[in-house]
């Protein structure tokens, strides 16, 4: 049994398919069957169902996987031991961040650790929050930036800032010069969300109960339309399509006289989102990660608040 047995039949657990886990392990699906096959004859269980176009994982399989992450991550765990008495700054951290962060968190923190710490370059990736816990857990991530609430719990979180959420119309929408709109209004319109598994779709839809009550068939706005990502459904706002929810620091100008959108806060209770970055409880190189929370600190992000460090704690 190696290693590498142990991350191949991990990956095929996750992709449910062969070839793509061949390509996420970067070797050639013959090479990876052949060494699971060897692995399930030492083991002498099968692992994995092989039939049709998707791969099951055995009941036995199952428990086998799920030693073997823990494995791998302990493993991860040896080599940033090894790196202990090294500068914890000095070499690559790879983050991750989900895609309604990641625009606009991004630009202003890569520069900020340039200047911070240019000997710690970020390797960073884009996914939903369930991908980055997964990647996590695996050792794939260093640390992911996410926003509450998390659907894993055994993770170091520490929390970074609140977000509060502003209602985007078209320039020309009646709303448009209102000084703040109740969540409830939102029920007349027609609303533009984000698909499945953003959760930030999760979290407008959480913090509105008209749009919550839409989605899950009652009576609620007019209609909707999804959006793969916030900038497309930016510009489906300002086309006239109908209204859409945003994250405040996705907002560089909330007064831009000259733009096609206009941006209405809510009215009390605002909604917001809490963003934090997670961790694993194994990784050793807190410096680093305490970089990047002073990194983020520094960030110019429009109407975020900060979390202190007593608020953290």
């Amino acid at each position: 049994m190696t290693l590498t047995e142990l991350k191949y039949i991990v990956a095929v657990a996750r992709a449910r398919h062969f070839g793509h886990a061949a390509e996420a392990c970067f070797v050639a699906q013959p090479t990876l069957s052949v060494a699971i096959k060897k692995l399930e004859d030492e083991l002498g269980v099968t692992l994995f169902e092989r039939g049709g176009s998707e791969v099951s994982v055995t009941p036995i399989g199952a428990q086998i996987v799920a030693q073997a992450e823990r494995v791998l991550e302990q493993t991860a765990a040896i080599k940033e031991l090894a790196k202990q008495n090294k500068d914890p700054l000095a070499g690559p951290l790879r983050l991750g961040v989900i895609y309604t962060i990641a625009p606009y968190l991004l630009p202003p923190l890569v520069k900020t650790m340039i200047d911070a710490a240019p000997q710690m370059p970020l390797i960073l990736q884009e996914n939903f929050t369930v991908k980055l816990i997964e990647q996590l857990r695996q050792g794939e991530l260093d640390a992911a930036i996410m926003a509450l609430p998390l659907p894993e719990q055994g993770l170091m979180v520490q929390p970074l800032y609140d977000e509060p959420f502003v209602v985007a119309v078209p320039r020309n929408h009646p709303w448009a010069t209102r000084k703040e709109i109740p969540a409830e209004d939102l029920k007349q319109e027609t609303m533009l969300l984000l698909g499945s598994g953003h959760c930030f779709r999760d979290q407008v839809l959480e913090v509105c109960p008209e749009m919550a009550r839409f989605s899950s068939g009652g009576n609620g706005m007019q209609r909707t339309f999804e959006g793969s990502s916030l900038e497309t459904i930016r510009h489906m706002v300002a086309s006239g399509i109908g209204l859409t929810v945003l994250p405040r620091a996705s907002v560089r100008d909330m007064h831009d006289p000259n733009g096609m959108i206009a941006f209405v806060p809510f009215a009390p209770p605002v909604p917001s989102r809490r963003v934090v970055i997670a961790w694993r409880k194994s990784f050793t190189r807190r410096a680093a990660i305490d970089a990047i929370c002073k990194a983020v600190g520094e960030c110019d992000l429009p109407g975020v608040q900060m979390v202190s460090v007593a608020e953290a704690a």
